[in-house]
Order: C-alpha cells, then sequence, then structure tokens
C-alpha cells in the first residue's frame, strides 16, 4: 500500500471486526469540520475517503477535502484532485509493458550497485491473462484444452516473462491464459469491497492494519464492469496504470454525479440485454461524457449483482467515466 497521508484533519478512527482493530478514515468525523455530508453521492465519499487518507499537505490539502465537501452547493467544481487507487488491473497487451519497464528500472539499480528487490509495484497488480487468447478450435470435446496449448506454444517467451515477474515483484500477481476474461476474474475473485493492509513506518500509530475501500483503474475500458460490486473503477491508459502502480496518483477534475433511480422489478422474459440497451439510450440522450453516473432507488433490491454488472460494464457506450451501485446488503 502506498504510504498514507499525516491525518492532519484527525480523521483517523478504529473498528473492531470479528476480533481484530483496523484503523479507517472517518467521514463522520469529515463532517464534524467540514459540515454535513449526508447529500453527497456515495461514488463521491468514495474519493473523499481517498482524500482524508491521502492528505499530505502537499499532493492533497486541506482544500481538496473541501472542495469535496462543497460540491453539495452546486454539484460540480473545477477543482482538480490527486486520487490514488487501491490497485491496479491488467490485461496481458498493456501489461507486459508495464513488467518490462519494472525489470529495465531492477536493472538499472543493478548497475548502481542498488537493492534491486527494493523496484516493486507500489499497491496490488493484478495482471489477467486473456487479450491475446485466440479460438482455433472449437465444437470438440478437447477444443478447450487444444486451445489453451496452441496458446502457451504462441506466447511460451511472453508467459515465461509474466511468470517470471509473477515471482520476483512483490504486489503483482498474474492470472494465466484459459482462466477466464478479466473483468469475471476481477468479479469473482480479485474484488473485495472493502480492503485492508498492514501499514509499514506509521510512527505515530505503530503498525496498523488500514480499512479502505476497494478501487481501482483498469488497462481495458470495460473495467468498469466492476462497479456493479460497489467498487469504483474505470479505464485507463497504459502510463497512466503504471504511474498508479508506481504509487503516482491519477490526476482528475472533480465529477458531476448524474443520478439513475431505478423502480419496481423486470418483468418475467425481460433480459439484462433488453435494460441495459434501455438505460444507455436514456443516458445518451441525457448526456453523461465524462461524468459518474450513480444508481439508486427502490428497484436496486430486486435487481441481481449480474445485471448491475451489465449495466456497469456499458459506461464505455453511455460514455461515462463509470457507472456507480453504491454497496448495500446484496453486495
Amino acid at each position: 500500500m502506498t504510504a498514507i497521508g499525516q491525518d492532519s484533519l484527525k480523521t483517523r478512527a478504529t473498528l473492531d471486526v470479528g476480533g481484530k482493530s483496523y484503523d479507517y478514515f472517518s467521514l463522520a468525523k469529515a463532517a464534524e469540520k467540514f459540515g454535513d455530508i449526508s447529500r453527497l453521492p456515495f461514488s463521491m465519499k468514495v474519493l473523499l475517503e481517498n482524500m482524508l487518507r491521502f492528505e499530505d499537505g502537499k499532493t492533497v490539502t486541506e482544500a481538496d477535502v473541501k472542495a469535496i465537501v462543497d460540491w453539495q452547493q452546486e454539484r460540480r467544481s473545477d477543482r482538480e484532485i490527486q486520487y490514488r487507487p487501491a490497485r491496479v488491473l491488467m490485461q496481458d497487451f498493456t501489461g507486459v509493458p508495464c513488467v518490462v519497464d519494472l525489470a529495465a528500472m531492477r536493472d538499472a539499480i543493478t548497475k548502481l550497485g542498488g537493492n534491486a528487490a527494493k523496484i516493486n509495484p507500489q499497491v496490488p497488480v493484478h495482471l489477467v491473462i486473456d487479450h491475446s487468447v485466440m479460438v482455433d478450435e472449437f465444437g470438440t470435446p478437447k477444443a478447450f484444452e487444444d486451445n489453451v496449448d496452441l496458446e502457451y506454444q504462441r506466447n511460451g517467451e511472453r508467459y515465461e516473462f509474466l511468470k517470471w515477474g509473477s515471482k520476483a515483484l512483490d504486489n503483482f500477481q498474474v492470472v494465466p491464459p484459459g482462466t477466464g476474461i478479466c473483468h469475471q476474474v476481477n468479479l469473482e475473485y480479485v474484488s473485495q469491497a472493502i480492503w485492508s493492509s498492514t501499514e509499514t513506518g506509521d510512527l505515530a500509530n505503530g503498525t496498523a492494519a488500514i480499512a479502505y475501500p476497494d478501487t481501482l483503474v483498469g488497462t481495458d475500458s470495460h473495467t468498469t464492469m466492476v462497479n456493479g460490486l460497489g467498487v469504483l473503477g474505470w479505464g485507463v491508459g497504459g502510463i497512466e496504470a503504471e504511474a498508479a502502480m508506481l504509487g503516482q496518483p491519477v490526476s482528475m477534475l472533480i465529477p458531476e454525479v448524474v443520478g439513475f433511480r431505478l423502480t419496481g422489478a423486470l418483468k418475467e422474459g425481460i433480459t439484462a440485454t433488453d435494460l441495459v440497451l434501455t438505460v444507455t439510450q436514456m443516458l445518451r440522450a441525457k448526456g453523461v461524457v465524462g461524468r459518474f453516473v450513480e444508481f439508486y432507488g427502490p428497484g436496486l433490491s430486486s435487481m441481481t449483482l449480474a445485471d448491475r454488472a451489465t449495466i456497469a460494464n456499458m459506461a464505455p457506450e453511455y460514455g461515462a467515466t463509470c457507472g456507480f451501485f453504491p454497496i448495500d446488503d446484496k453486495t
């Protein structure tokens, strides 16, 4: 985990869960200092927590925190913030160059007489090998097995290099080919809704486990699917992903948020495809390019996670940065 800020706002608190203690950054304490935040969308509360956790007086200041709270007045802001996602998701086409850069940095450090083992991703990185997978065989009982064999024959050197990375680098895991696409793996295996990590170097509090919302950037435009699980994430380019991997913040304007109220329930025979195309049509008509879309309302209680993920997955098609479903009992 990237080192947290200085907590000059004194919002750090402790939560006891399952016999363990976790530190977290309290929005309630922030509200005591900056005013009511009850009208903030849940996606904005995720950003607010991020500002509280990384407030260091330099990259994140008290003014950044206040700007997110003040967003409630006009529901927009021209302020740019430095946001640090909890982790990075990569697919093999854009992930390989990032590992190459880490290997090159290790070589350079070795030549300078330093310890190459200190060069690692600063946040957890999951690279899923799926974009290079091709279908040569189909319609036979051995089709899957034959296709995987052909994959290893074609991409043997690349896969050996990635396997080296998974063993040599800290905070770096590779999901092998034939396992699933990156969004499926992300939803079903990687995402945790709330992450916790043991922070080191915190002299004021000693070593503490810190709980924080699961957030990410990914090198696939449809990274947005994970927002159906209440995990804030969107697609970025390889350079932005590599910067986040190395602990650098993502520079972004405080977004506008468009609320989308859902009521009722899907009738029998209505598919997720019918639903998502209707939602996409409505949001395109509204105009949501570059904005967050947040779904809410009584209709959420009957909506499956699969349907939520389908809607969230289509964010690039309706033009939004993401389509966010807040954490609830089902999530």
